[in-house]
């Protein structure tokens, strides 16, 4: 982020305008405790379920995850995002992600089952329009929630020359690049049919995945190659110790920075998993609450977890046992119908 030795870190927080959240919440980042301070919120755009950051971290990006799906941008050098011009249609339904790829903003469009390039101008603003849309296909056998494609996530992988999309409604990863702006298939992977998968994080080491699954609460490890842009599912290692009495949707997924731990959110069971990564295998720690109700995303930063829970409004943050991965809650600031929490 520019300016990063004379400003202190920043969190941006995402938030349901529609449910009662503030919009997008900025708070100042407490560099020895990771506690967070409430700077300032604007609610400018509708439903900012999802953010993320330019590489220069001066330019947030955020959905707006509506039926008339759009994207914006702001600019973030000072202590309150201002809007960088208007919102882009990003010709999908709900859009629930979002990111930074090849000079462009890629969207995830849940509702339309489809993913979006906008271009991204040098100065960092958007373009007026979408560059291309790449229209996922098929369904699975969960009813009513795989009854057609559900694009739930989108990023680069670690070489930064695919782009990789997960979706929830297909039970599949696939794999994409641009070319003249308009998103292309390379290859789809299928995923154990009825396992919905929802996100998925890369290992540190460029040659790992683990794709969490919403509708059977597990995490898929995965061999990804990214010379050839491939990705092999290898096994299924659950989320929870045990079987769910009630309610258990996976929601986040994070990777520690030196590839030794990996957490994942719980929603209804309301925790935080602890994995340690054994070569090419997840072994199930343990489980700690995750400080709030429907953990719906949580990030890594500088040693801590940042997890934003709905349904409870608010974001919580937790210190990292880092011999052992386990999380300790530190403190939780209030942010009503919370969606999403990155780090700048």
């Amino acid at each position: 982020m520019a300016d990063s030795g004379r400003r202190q870190r920043r969190a941006f927080i995402g938030s349901f305008t529609a449910a009662g959240g503030p919009g997008i919440v900025t708070a100042a980042v407490a560099p020895d405790s990771g506690a967070l301070t409430v700077l300032s919120s604007v609610d400018a755009v509708p439903d900012p379920a999802y953010l993320a950051l330019s590489p220069d971290g001066d330019t947030l990006y955020s959905v707006s995850e509506t039926a008339d799906g759009a994207v914006a941008a702001y600019r973030v050098t000072g202590d309150t995002p201002e809007p960088a011009g208007p919102l882009v249609p990003v010709g999908g339904d709900g859009p629930t992600h979002l990111s930074v790829f090849a000079g462009h903003v890629l969207t995830a469009n849940y509702g339309s089952g489809s993913v979006t390039a906008v271009p991204v101008r040098p100065d960092g603003t958007l373009a007026r329009s979408a560059s291309g849309v790449l229209q996922h296909t098929g369904s699975g056998p969960h009813s009513p929630r795989q009854q057609g494609p559900h694009a739930h996530q989108v990023q680069p992988d670690p070489s930064g020359r695919w782009a990789v999309s997960v979706d929830l409604g297909t039970d599949s990863v696939r794999v994409c690049m641009l070319a003249d702006g308009v998103p292309g298939l390379h290859q789809e992977i299928a995923l154990r049919p009825g396992s919905g998968p929802r996100h998925l994080v890369f290992h540190p080491d460029g040659q790992g995945a683990y794709v969490l699954n919403e509708l059977t609460p597990t995490v898929t490890v995965c061999r990804w190659d990214g010379a050839d842009g491939s990705l092999k599912p290898l096994a299924e290692t659950p989320v929870l110790p045990a079987a769910p009495a009630g309610d258990a949707y996976p929601s986040g997924i994070a990777a520690s920075p030196d590839g030794r731990f990996v957490w994942t959110a719980t929603r209804g069971e309301d925790v935080l998993s602890v994995f340690a990564v054994e070569g090419e295998a997840l072994r199930l720690v343990t489980t700690v609450p995750c400080g709030g109700h429907w953990p719906r995303a949580l990030a890594e930063a500088g040693g801590f977890l940042y997890v934003a829970n709905e349904r409870s409004g608010d974001v919580t943050w937790f210190a990292v046992d880092p011999h052992t991965g386990v999380p300790r809650r530190g403190g939780s600031v209030r942010v009503p119908a919370a969606s999403c929490v990155i780090l700048g």
